[in-house]
C-alpha cells in the first residue's frame, strides 16, 4: 500500500505526463487488448451457430430457474456477468455483489427483407450489424458512432443517431424483445401483444426487469454514400433556427428535410451544419472516406468550413456511420493533443481509439474517482426550443466547446407509456404527436480543469440536471447521474415501471433502475474533496 504522499506525487506526475503515457503506453497496449479481443471474436464467430439459440436461450431460464431454488436469503439479486469493462458506461456497477449470470448470444439470427426488420441476439455490436447489412443494401434505422456498442445494451439504455429527427430514438425502432423474467419464463413483447406494458418500460430499464436474449429492429434501404453538405454558420439564432428548420422543429414537412443532421457547436457563435441524403456515386463531387486511420479527426475536417465555407462531398455510408469512431467525437484531444497532426495520424492513427473497453479495464476505483472530478461525458436530450438556453448554461458550467447537436424526434405515446416523460404541450411539432428534441453531447476535459481553476464537477452537473428537469429533459442513463432518487423521479416517470416490476416479480430478484444506473461511488464526496483548488 502506497503511502499517501506517494500516491499524490504520482497521481501529479501521471497528470502531468498523460500524452507520454497514453502515447507510450495506452494507445500500445490498447491495440494488443484489441487484438486479443479481435481473435475471442474470430474464435466465437468461427463456433458460432444461429441455430444454437434456443438451447443457449434455455441454458439462460435453466440458471434463473435454478436461482429461484435458493434458499431466500442466498439470493442475490440478478444480473448479466458481462465485465463492466465491456460495457461502454462510465459507471462500474458492483457485480460482484450480485448473482450473474452468462448471456453468450452474439449472433445476427434472420434478415426479413419483406418486414424491414433483423432479429440479432444481444450482444451484436454496431461495427457487426454495419458490416452485416451495408453489403446487402440495409442499414439500422437508428447506428450509434461507436462500434463496440451492444444492440442489446442500446435497446435497454438508448440510442440516437443523426437520422433520428426522423425515426426518433433507437427504442422506436425495436418492434420486438424477447426477454428472460425473473421466474425463468420466456416472454416475447411487442407494441400490442398481452405484454405491451412489458415493451413500454424495457426501453430505459437498463436490465431492471429482465435478460435480453433476442431482439427485432428496423432496417432502412440505404444507397452507398451519403452526400454531405457542410453548412458554416456564424451567430448563435442563425444556427439554432437552422437546426430547427432542418429537423422539422416547426413543420412536419419542411422544404428541406434531410436524412441525416447534425450541428457542431464550435463557440456560442460559431457553428457548423451538417445535412446529409442517400446518394450514389457522382464523379462531380469529391468521396471523402472519413474513417480511414490517415484522414483528419472528423470534428477538425468540419471544423475548416468555417473557413473554407460552404460545401459539398460524399461519404461512403459505413464511413459515415463511423465518422466519430477513431476521436471517440473529440475526447481523444484532452488525451493526445497532437493525436490529429499529420505526421502522427499517417505513422500511428491505426493505433487510434484506445479502446474504451481496456480503459475501463485498467481502472483502479482510485482512478476512477480521481478521473471523475477532471472530465464531463454527458448526453442529454433537451427540447430544441431550448437550444439557446442548453448552449449558455453548458458554456458556463463547462466552458467546454465543441458541443454536439444531434434533433430528435420524442413521440408522445400518452400516458404512463414508459420512462420517458410526455414532451409538453408547447415543444410538440403542430399537428403531430412528437416533440423535437436534441442530443446536447458534451465531452471530454472541462475548460475550469485544463486551466487550473477551481471546479467542482457535482455542482456542475446538478445545474444541468436541475435544467434538464425544468424543460422536461432526460439525461442518458450510460453516463454519472447526480441526482437524489427523489430527483431521479422527477426526470422519468416510473408509473408504469414500478406496476410492471411488481407484475413480472422483478422486485427481490433485479436491481432497481436507480439502484443500476447511479453511480458506484460518492459522487458527493469525491467531487468536494477532489474540486481543483
Amino acid at each position: 500500500m502506497l503511502p499517501d504522499s506517494v500516491k499524490n506525487r504520482l497521481i501529479q506526475w501521471l497528470e502531468d505526463h498523460r500524452e507520454f503515457v497514453v502515447a507510450v503506453f495506452c494507445l500500445p497496449a490498447s491495440f494488443l487488448f484489441t487484438l486479443l479481443l479481435r481473435v475471442r471474436a474470430y474464435v466465437r464467430w468461427l463456433t458460432s451457430d444461429p441455430q444454437r439459440h434456443e438451447s443457449n436461450v434455455r441454458q439462460i431460464q435453466n440458471r434463473v430457474q435454478q436461482w429461484n431454488k435458493l434458499p431466500t436469503k442466498d439470493r442475490r439479486l440478478l444480473c448479466t456477468s458481462r465485465p463492466n469493462w465491456l460495457s461502454l458506461s462510465t459507471t462500474f456497477f458492483q457485480k460482484h455483489l450480485h448473482h450473474q449470470v452468462p448471456i453468450p448470444l452474439y449472433d445476427i439470427l434472420e434478415l426479413n427483407e419483406d418486414a424491414m426488420t433483423v432479429r440479432v441476439e444481444p450482444m451484436v455490436t454496431i461495427g457487426d450489424i454495419t458490416e452485416y447489412l451495408i453489403p446487402k443494401g440495409y442499414s439500422l434505422a437508428v447506428t450509434i458512432e461507436l462500434t463496440d456498442a451492444t444492440l442489446g445494451g442500446l435497446a435497454f439504455g438508448t440510442g440516437m443517431s443523426t437520422h433520428s429527427h426522423k425515426a426518433g430514438l433507437y427504442h422506436e425502432t425495436i418492434t420486438s424483445y424477447e426477454v428472460v423474467m425473473a421466474d425463468g419464463s420466456l416472454v416475447t413483447a411487442t407494441a400490442d401483444n398481452e405484454h405491451s406494458d412489458l415493451f413500454k418500460t424495457l426501453p430505459w430499464c437498463h436490465g431492471s426487469l429482465g435478460f435480453l436474449v433476442a431482439l427485432t429492429l428496423k432496417i432502412v434501404k440505404i444507397k452507398p454514400y451519403i452526400r454531405i453538405k457542410y453548412i458554416p454558420v456564424k451567430g448563435q439564432k442563425k444556427y439554432c433556427d437552422m437546426l430547427r428548420e432542418y429537423s422539422g422543429t416547426n413543420e412536419a414537412t419542411p422544404k428541406v428535410f434531410p436524412d441525416y443532421i447534425e450541428g457542431t457547436i464550435y463557440s456560442k457563435d460559431e457553428a457548423v451544419i451538417m445535412i446529409g441524403d442517400y446518394s450514389d456515386y457522382d464523379p462531380n463531387v469529391p468521396v471523402n472516406s472519413c474513417s480511414k486511420w490517415y484522414k483528419p479527426w472528423f470534428y477538425k475536417h468540419v471544423e475548416s468550413f468555417l473557413q473554407k465555407g460552404e460545401s459539398e462531398e460524399l461519404i461512403p455510408l459505413r464511413d459515415y456511420l463511423l465518422r466519430h469512431n477513431r476521436a471517440i467525437f473529440w475526447v481523444v484531444e484532452d488525451m493526445l493533443s497532437f493525436g490529429n497532426d499529420t505526421l502522427f495520424r499517417y505513422l500511428f492513427g491505426w493505433l487510434l481509439p484506445p479502446k474504451p473497453a481496456f480503459l475501463k479495464w485498467t481502472t483502479t476505483p482510485g482512478v476512477r474517482a480521481y478521473t471523475f472530478t477532471k472530465q464531463v461525458f454527458q448526453d442529454i436530450v433537451l427540447p430544441i426550443k431550448e437550444l439557446e438556453r442548453q448552449i449558455e448554461i453548458a458554456s458556463v458550467l463547462f466552458e467546454k466547446f465543441p458541443l454536439l447537436v444531434y434533433p430528435c424526434k420524442i413521440i408522445d405515446h400518452g400516458p404512463s407509456s414508459g420512462q420517458l416523460k410526455r414532451p409538453d404541450a408547447k415543444y410538440l411539432v403542430p399537428g403531430t404527436n412528437y416533440a423535437m428534441y436534441n442530443d446536447l453531447g458534451v465531452y471530454g476535459v472541462p475548460g475550469r480543469v485544463k486551466d487550473k481553476k477551481p471546479y467542482n464537477p457535482v455542482a456542475a452537473m446538478r445545474k444541468m440536471e436541475e435544467f434538464t428537469r425544468e424543460v422536461g429533459g432526460y439525461s442518458f442513463l450510460y453516463a454519472d447521474i447526480f441526482m437524489t432518487r427523489e430527483e431521479f423521479e422527477v426526470m422519468f416517470d416510473l408509473s408504469l415501471y414500478e406496476k410492471v416490476r411488481a407484475k413480472y416479480n422483478a422486485n427481490g430478484a433485479f436491481p432497481h433502475l436507480y439502484d443500476k444506473v447511479k453511480p458506484e461511488i460518492d459522487v458527493f464526496a469525491i467531487g468536494e474533496e477532489n474540486a481543483i483548488e
